[in-house]
């Protein structure tokens, strides 16, 4: 007579990662390698938030440079420094308050990256490379570059340059930086940087203002188009998905 297996062991052998029994958290696109506790969760939830955010100011940043430079640059946007630097020329005296609050603004998603990396390390960088290969290398590069300097990586993050400031404040808090250093390298690169942006838009002055008085006019329409590429770019990726 021959011993059969019980119904338990084959659901345990159909278990595994891209079986029809694996967890939903088993996914290589996410950045964990484990079930999620409350922590990952939690920064999971955060970095949703900044994406959201980002769609949002991605679309409202034109707008808001043209009719409410002020607002712009409190939340932390370089633009908005320029333009209320160029304002300050012109008498408007409120630069100081959108200095400090600005400031604050560049900083204010900071230590959701430091949390990420801490938690996920490497596998979060790997999600975000996703299958491109330019992304992999750009992020490898940062990865290198971040671990190699510390406090100068966390200073350029602040310079008008294409890095990944995401990837390498996750690699401070993976390598294992603290985050009163890390904060506090941070805050301190974001005074001096919104400085320097309000400085160069009082040296343009008036000129600028001249500028956007007139494509302020134009703004809202320009939001209005990014909006819809990001409406057809992602009823795009929907539908080649859907074919696949």
């Amino acid at each position: 007579m021959t011993d059969t297996p019980p119904p338990q062991a084959d659901a345990d052998a159909d278990g595994g990662a891209g079986q029809p029994g694996a967890e939903w958290w088993d996914d290589p696109a996410l950045p964990w390698r484990h079930q999620p506790t409350r922590q990952d969760i939690a920064c999971f939830s955060w970095l949703g938030v900044v994406a959201v955010y980002s769609l949002v100011m991605m679309v409202a940043r034109p707008t808001l440079l043209g009719f409410a430079p002020h607002v712009l640059a409190s939340l932390g946007s370089w633009s908005g420094f320029v333009m209320v630097g160029a304002l300050a020329a012109t008498g408007d005296p409120w630069w100081p308050l959108v200095w400090a609050l600005g400031s604050l603004g560049l900083i204010k998603f900071d230590w959701i990256y430091w949390w990420a990396g801490r938690l996920w390390g490497r596998n979060l960088i790997e999600a975000w490379s996703g299958r491109s290969e330019r992304a992999r290398r750009t992020n490898l590069l940062a990865e290198r570059f971040a671990r190699r300097f510390e406090t100068l990586a966390i200073m350029v993050t602040f310079l008008p340059l294409p890095l990944p400031r995401a990837v390498i404040f996750a690699v401070l808090g993976e390598a294992g930086t603290s985050l009163r250093k890390f904060l506090t390298v941070s805050a301190l690169s974001s005074v001096v940087s919104a400085g320097c942006y309000l400085a160069v838009g009082y040296w343009i002055g008036e000129p600028a203002v001249a500028v956007m008085d007139t494509y302020g006019r134009y703004l809202l329409y320009l939001s209005l188009a990014i909006a819809g590429g990001l409406l057809v770019s992602y009823w795009w990726k929907n539908r080649q998905a859907s074919r696949a």
